[in-house]
């Protein structure tokens, strides 16, 4: 079968020009070839020219989704409740759901019952993230101050049980709160208060 061949890529995510190189065709019959194999459940289509081996994707770890979260909307940053987690700064997780944070507009995407969340905030506050092992992720005290951003704007509401801010530092959550607006500040000091134990 030559779908079979799609396994030499050896990528965990791919697109035409490679679907094209292993089965020796034309970048126009991959497009077709890269439908049909979706159809028949032997790929699964994350956007337009970007693909995953079914079988892959239930393999796949959590750092390879967050490189996908990324690609899905570019520009975008995994951030909030996500990145809390994945530093271990906070136990309130939901499976299968991924958090990240652009400039674009707010919305979510499923993918095979992985639901990608896509927050919107001002371009000004599009900062404090780093790349790590292939993707695009806040500091642990920007997801948080991101976080508190949300709280502030009525559109999330965050667990103070779950959260550990004695890992997180106190000074550098300070001075990333000074670029957003005075109603996050005020809920910055008032979780402040909890990290100086």
């Amino acid at each position: 079968m030559k779908a079979l061949d799609l396994r030499k890529i050896g990528k965990p995510y791919f697109g035409y020009e490679d679907i094209a190189r292993v089965l020796n065709i034309s970048p126009n019959s991959a497009k077709v070839a890269a439908s049909r194999y979706v159809k028949a459940g032997i790929l699964i289509r994350i956007k337009r020219n970007l693909y995953v081996l079914f079988e892959n994707w239930a393999v796949m770890s959590l750092e390879q989704k967050f490189t996908i979260a990324n690609l899905i909307q570019v520009p975008s940053y995994i951030s909030l409740m996500t990145a809390l987690g994945y530093y271990e700064i906070t136990t309130q997780l939901q499976q299968d759901y991924i958090e990240s944070v652009g400039v674009r507009r707010t919305k979510d995407i499923t993918i095979e019952k992985t639901v990608f969340r896509y927050t919107k905030i001002k371009p000004e506050l599009y900062s404090g993230f780093k790349r790590m092992r292939g993707f695009f992720i806040a500091e642990p005290e920007k997801a948080f101050v991101d976080a508190l951003y949300l709280q502030s704007l009525g559109r999330r509401s965050i667990d103070t049980s779950s959260l550990d801010v004695d890992k997180l530092d106190w000074p550098m959550v300070l001075q990333i709160s000074k670029s957003f607006p005075k109603s996050t500040r005020r809920l910055v000091k008032r979780y402040e208060r909890f990290g100086k134990t």
